[in-house]
């Protein structure tokens, strides 16, 4: 029956790339100006918004929010999530009426007509390179300054289906306790299932978001990091262990990848 599955789910993620190609092509001359200026990107994220709705929804899939705080769209945040999959990205920006600049791995530039635009509005990073690890912090600090905020995956990858929460890195603490803005812990349940990188599972479904009360840092030192860091990492940990639907996925992973070794 599984076997039977697969073109339809194929078709179904071909779609996707369709949805987004025809997308960003007929609001390009739009994107292109707004994203000319860091003065337009409030605009530019407004815009980019409304086209996340539409790819999540074209996709089939509803989307569950919740929320134990509330984003106050006058201050700065670093925003951190759990990644799983590249519906994290579109889900981030729904969360988001504020305007948030994504640091992201500088691999998915290659992707043709979404990496035109990938580069000219997110803080590229190259994952095994130091230098470019030091350089992606000045530049956060540089938007940081003038009044937008951060999106930053602390785990620094996309990891394996069978994991459940790979450790993470200080960056996105360190920026935080600098500036005196708040964490915001949110958490993706179901893009694992839906939308990850094995392309012969997933589908349209429920996508469940948790934003968590906010972790303030105005009394914090920077060596103050690797506790927030913690307390964040044990949050997202709990919740996600304790989540029915994300450990079935996991441990069905686990179990696939135990079969493959034998």
């Amino acid at each position: 029956m599984k076997y039977i599955k697969i073109p339809f789910l194929l078709l179904w993620r071909a779609w996707f790339y369709v949805l987004m190609f025809i997308g960003i092509v007929l609001l390009s001359p739009l994107l292109i100006i707004l994203s000319s200026s860091e003065k337009l990107y409030p605009y530019f994220w407004k815009l980019v918004r409304v086209f996340s709705y539409f790819l999540i929804y074209g996709m089939g899939c509803r989307i569950d929010i919740e929320k134990e705080e509330e984003i106050d769209r006058n201050k700065s945040y670093v925003f951190c999530a759990n990644h799983t999959s590249f519906f994290d990205i579109w889900l981030m920006i729904i969360m988001s009426k504020n305007p948030i600049v994504f640091v992201g791995k500088k691999e998915l530039v290659k992707i043709p007509v979404f990496g035109f635009f990938y580069k000219r509005v997110v803080i590229m990073v190259d994952r095994g390179n130091a230098e470019s690890r030091r350089k992606v912090y000045g530049l956060a600090k540089k938007r940081l300054s003038n009044g937008t905020s951060v999106a930053i995956y602390p785990e620094g990858l996309v990891p394996e289906e069978d994991v459940i929460l790979a450790p993470f890195k200080n960056g996105a603490f360190s920026l935080a306790i600098e500036f005196k803005i708040p964490v915001v812990p949110q958490v993706y349940f179901d893009c694992k299932r839906s939308f990850s990188w094995n392309i012969f599972k997933g589908g349209p479904t429920k996508l469940r978001v948790k934003q968590y009360k906010f972790i303030p840092t105005d009394s914090l030192q920077i060596e103050d990091r690797h506790r927030i860091k913690e307390k964040l990492f044990e949050l997202m940990y709990t919740a996600l262990s304790r989540d029915k639907q994300y450990m079935k996925d996991t441990n069905k992973a686990l179990h696939a990848k135990q079969k493959e070794r034998k």
